[in-house]
């Protein structure tokens, strides 16, 4: 069904296109009159650093500036140095700029930002829907907007006529000219002035399949989605919605940055796909002619979504109250197998959606001990749940393999949502057949940094840590992981010859959607290479989900706490079953090193001692250093005996 599902988006994608070409050729017949808007609506692109940007968050300065770029122009090169002089001076104004260029790719617009020294952030409006709806016309062009409202409060060129509008803003004045005549290199829009031609695009043939294939997993009965896209009245009533959640980058909710690295199971649409929704919506989503294929099929998400399992264990359960501070809560639940067997797929299922934040599971050997069943106690882990995540499942040919008897435990972060409830989740596992082994071992680890401290009232605050391979492996996955604070992360390979590999980016985290994201082909990574996760954290008045902008952030369990965790899985090359060489325990030893060393320098400098390994390690500083070159090595720091926090 699948198959056929994605057959029928591409009919449509193929269909969609050859619309989108004979737009463009009427676009280039006829003029099209260009009204600029009093007022926009929040959008979010990625920046030439690879960061997403985007309006509404905005709300701390007293206007945001837009200005239009375009690689190798000379009237947009001369209008950004301007601007750039003009960011120096008004501290409380947020500089941006904005290529709407079709020939400018965002590699290319970075090199151009690096070749002229731009210090703004440069948007790539690779879709047009920016430079659509603001009514972009020329390179150099200026758009002033009021923070809260989006109202476009001066619309022109730089130079003079900004600087005047911005004396007006900061002054509480009207602007005096705010809207001023200007000129520049001429920015195409093939897609602009083509509402008649938009108005024709085929629900039933065009929109249907691609929400179908895209959206109903989610939108559906019983699904994760807040209503379910059952019939074309149900999109009709939504499609304003839609729209900005296109629009802002927020559905699908597929945030790896589609330059950097290839992923299974991408939930992402097409550019064409975004531009077809989009002017189909503003176009007044038509319902056309055709038949409804969303309404011809009953759509019901299953119970199990990999089938029926081998074996479910149920967590014990738990009573959420309506509100205030719930530790993590550590179950524990007897495994039931007299003996042992290769797993090769685990779901876990929340109970209560909207109470449960996350769950982890792993392997406790015997009974285990007093106390909470911490993953301290765990020899294997078996997949993780956080809002948004999917099934675990390893590659054919690999397993994790879980011995008989014992105990599986769990993690379990409980969000209190203001009623009581009870939460009920479960754990589904799936089997290698009896007699039937994998040849080749899944292994899991973190790399974390318990350290990070988030000062108040700072943007874009930077943490990174790394893990150093022992020895060759293959990487299969990544989970990138913080909490309300978290704003974008990135995970790289550092080569032992200093070379950076980029693996995963997200441009912009979101903590009510976190997935696993599963690498298309392996990453190889060579002995002696680094895995460096970076994270950026928004602990100021622009994150609305900050509950305390005025306080210092350190490491903890609960949301309003941080977190810097990374979750991947891996396999050691030279490890098959029956031949086990693991040196996971051993590359996990030197993790205060990665969490320490800013610099991936391989020493830890007394400025990186930080937070609770400050008593530790600065009083013994000397001590430690025996070679005395101002920093503590791999062997200086075993010799430290510094007790490892976490697994």
């Amino acid at each position: 069904m699948r198959a056929g599902l994605l057959a029928a988006a591409a009919l449509a994608l193929v269909a969609s296109s050859a619309f989108i070409l004979a737009d463009q050729a009427a676009a280039e017949r006829e003029p099209v009159s260009v009204e600029i808007p009093t007022r926009v609506d929040d959008f979010r692109l990625v920046d030439h650093t690879g960061f997403a940007q985007s309006l509404r968050r905005l709300t701390d300065v007293k206007a945001i500036v837009l200005m239009t770029q375009v690689n190798g122009d000379a009237d947009s090169r001369v209008a950004a140095k301007s601007l750039e002089a003009l960011h120096q001076q008004h501290a409380d104004v947020e500089f941006l700029m904005l290529n709407s260029s079709i020939a400018d790719t965002r590699p290319e617009i970075a090199a151009e930002a690096a070749a002229q020294g731009y210090t703004i952030p440069v948007m790539d409006d690779d879709l047009q829907l920016a430079g659509e709806q603001l009514g972009v016309t020329y390179a150099g062009e200026v758009f002033v907007l009021e923070p809260r409202m989006l109202r476009v409060l001066y619309h022109g060129p730089a130079g003079e006529p900004l600087a005047a509008a911005l004396a007006d803003i900061e002054a509480g004045r009207p602007v005096a000219n705010a809207d001023v005549a200007g000129s520049g290199t001429s920015i195409a829009f093939p897609q602009r002035g083509q509402r008649a031609q938009h108005a024709r695009i085929s629900y039933a043939k065009d929109i249907a399949p691609v929400l179908e294939a895209k959206c109903v997993t989610c939108h559906q009965e019983g699904g994760i989605g807040p209503f379910a896209m059952s019939e074309y009245a149900i999109v009709k009533q939504f499609a304003p919605m839609i729209r900005e959640s296109l629009r802002t980058d927020t559905m699908p909710p597929w945030h790896p940055d589609p330059l950097i690295g290839k992923f299974k199971h991408d939930a992402s649409l097409t550019g064409d796909q975004v531009r077809m929704l989009v002017h189909w919506i503003e176009a007044g989503a038509p319902r056309g002619e055709g038949a409804d294929p969303l309404a011809a099929v009953k759509h019901t998400a299953p119970e199990w979504p990999l089938g029926k399992p081998d074996l479910v264990m149920d967590i014990p359960s738990f009573a959420l109250p309506p509100s205030g501070e719930i530790q993590y809560q550590y179950p524990t639940a007897a495994n039931p197998l007299a003996e042992g067997r290769w797993v090769k797929a685990a779901t876990l299922m929340p109970g209560d959606r909207r109470g449960v934040h996350h769950i982890l599971a792993g392997y406790i050997p015997g009974v285990p001990l007093a106390g909470p069943a911490s993953a301290s106690q765990w020899e294997a882990n078996y997949g993780e749940y956080a809002v948004g995540g999917e099934s675990f499942q390893v590659p054919q040919g690999m397993g994790i393999f879980l011995p008989p008897g014992g105990h599986m435990g769990f993690q379990m972060h409980y969000t209190p949502y203001g009623k009581e409830a009870v939460d009920s989740s479960k754990m589904a596992l799936y089997f290698y057949p009896e007699g039937e082994m994998p040849e080749r071992i899944m292994r899991h680890t973190v790399i974390a940094d318990n350290f990070i401290e988030l000062p108040p009232n700072t943007d874009k605050h930077k943490e990174i840590a790394y893990l150093t391979f022992p020895k060759e492996a293959k990487l299969y996955s990544v989970f990138l992981h913080t909490h309300y604070r978290g704003q974008a992360g990135r995970l790289d390979m550092i080569l032992p010859d200093g070379t950076k590999q980029e693996l995963i980016n997200l441009p912009r985290y979101d903590f009510n959607w976190q997935r696993t994201y599963d690498f298309v082909e392996p990453i190889v990574v060579p002995a002696g290479a680094k895995l460096v996760a970076t994270y950026f954290y928004d602990n100021s008045v622009r994150n609305a989900s900050n509950p305390a902008p005025d306080e210092k952030v350190i490491w903890g369990d609960q949301s309003w706490e941080e977190m810097h965790y990374t979750s991947i899985y891996y396999e050691w090359t030279d490890e098959r079953v029956g031949q086990e060489a693991d040196a996971t325990k051993q590359m996990r030893a030197m993790r205060v090193m990665g969490m320490l060393d800013d610099s991936l320098d391989d020493r830890i400098q007394v400025a990186e001692i930080r937070g609770r390994f400050t008593p530790l390690l600065k009083p013994r500083f000397a001590e430690l250093d025996k070679d005395g070159d101002g920093g503590i090595d791999a062997e200086e720091m075993k010799a430290a005996n510094i007790p490892l926090f976490g697994r």
